[in-house]
């Protein structure tokens, strides 16, 4: 699979015709290309390679920049890599000459944890040693298509690769636990981590295997665990494999106007809600781990010993070691879906370990704030401006 997105116009290699990209309002001068970088039962695993426009560069030589790998959220449960799609980080990396990667892996259920570490051992692998001679038979074949300035002409291609000795990982949400599980797991190893209010700085805590007997997430109502039967173990576990899960809502004239109607988008909460989460996680039901961690006394606190051997390299808060990479933690304060204890747990651990480390606490902000309207008086602008900073100085020096 190949596709290469010019400005609002997508293209499909094979037919080389031309269709409408499901973002085009945001798609202006960006040069997409959506590759395949694994198989898995037959179907492709999809990222999508965002180059920066070569407004004024007229080199045919191939220049190569860092590159930031990204990972969605969705509770690892649901959504694709344009789900919760971080424009604000992705245009101003491109400004900066920055290739922005997001990618798909396999969601739970039927995957495990295990499952997406291989999958981001094989996005980080395919991104160092076969991403650019992709891009460079894409554009070969498509004889030289490229992003335009309004009114300009095409360039005869887009120089820009990835340098696989630059390569840094971000995600928000339950995607931070995958750029924490690339940190533990990935080959070449990320210079840089992002994490925006990301999960996985505490999994093994009572938020994840504690039924819950009252709404806990943003006020919302417990959720009817009767309709999600086929999502439910072991019915869970003859699911077929996905790695594709687009948010989708009813229409205005549903009874609830723009509800849910992808059920996966439901699937994180239930499982926090019935305190099974890092069941579904580790695969280990039979006996269920949540239940062994509840039956322990509360004195044991949140060391890796009641964690069974084979499950421990899926907790990021017992894998941080003095050779973690530079990471920047975002969180909001009142976050009420991944509780700010968990960034701030993180950053304990990276501090004893003399990784440098930031963290960012916005105060007030619940999850996923820095994809609505900030509060009237309040700007991210700065925070989004130190991000950045954060993550170009220490890619490469020499790129800031």
């Amino acid at each position: 699979m190949l596709t290469i997105i010019v400005d609002h116009l997508q293209y499909d290699v094979d037919s080389n015709q031309p269709t409408r990209h499901e973002n085009s309002a945001e798609s202006d001068s960006k040069c997409i290309f959506a590759i395949d970088y694994k198989q898995f039962g037959g179907k492709p695993i999809v990222l999508e390679a965002y180059l920066p426009v070569p407004r004024d560069c007229v080199s045919q030589s191939p220049i190569r920049r860092p590159a930031i790998i990204y990972f969605h959220g969705g509770s690892l449960t649901v959504g694709n890599r344009q789900s919760w799609f971080p424009t604000w980080l992705q245009t101003r990396l491109s400004a900066e000459k920055v290739i922005f990667i997001s990618a798909d892996y396999r969601l739970m259920p039927p995957a495990t944890g295990h499952d997406i570490v291989e999958d981001i051992q094989d996005v980080f692998r395919f991104v160092a040693t076969s991403l650019n001679n992709r891009l460079d038979e894409a554009m070969s074949n498509k004889g030289g298509v490229d992003p335009i300035p309004a009114g300009g002409t095409l360039s005869p291609w887009n120089p820009y690769r990835v340098d696989p000795e630059a390569i840094g990982v971000a995600g928000t949400s339950a995607g931070g636990l995958c750029a924490y599980l690339a940190c533990m797991h990935a080959d070449p190893k990320p210079r840089v981590v992002l994490s925006m209010y990301g999960s996985g700085g505490k999994l093994h805590s009572p938020h994840y295997f504690n039924p819950k007997s009252e709404p806990f997430f943003r006020g919302r109502e417990l959720i009817d665990p009767q309709q999600f039967h086929s999502f439910l173990y072991p019915q869970s576990s003859e699911l077929e494999s996905i790695s594709d899960s687009p948010l989708a809502y009813h229409p205005p004239t549903y009874v609830i106007p723009g509800f849910p109607s992808n059920p996966r988008m439901f699937l994180g909460p239930l499982y926090l809600q019935l305190g099974t989460y890092l069941d579904y996680y580790t695969g280990m039901h039979e006996p269920s781990l949540s239940a062994y961690l509840r039956s322990l006394p509360v004195h044991t606190g949140s060391h890796a010993d009641p964690i069974p051997e084979q499950h421990r390299r899926l907790f990021p808060q017992f894998g941080v070691t003095s050779s973690w990479p530079p990471t920047c933690l975002v969180h909001g304060s009142s976050d009420t879906a991944v509780l700010v204890e968990e960034s701030r747990h993180l950053h304990s651990l990276l501090v004893a370990a003399n990784v440098d480390v930031e963290l960012w606490e916005v105060d007030g902000a619940e999850h996923s704030f820095d994809y609505a309207p900030p509060a009237e008086g309040t700007s991210y602008e700065g925070l989004f401006r130190d991000v950045v900073k954060f993550l170009i100085d220490h890619l490469d020096p020499s790129f800031a």
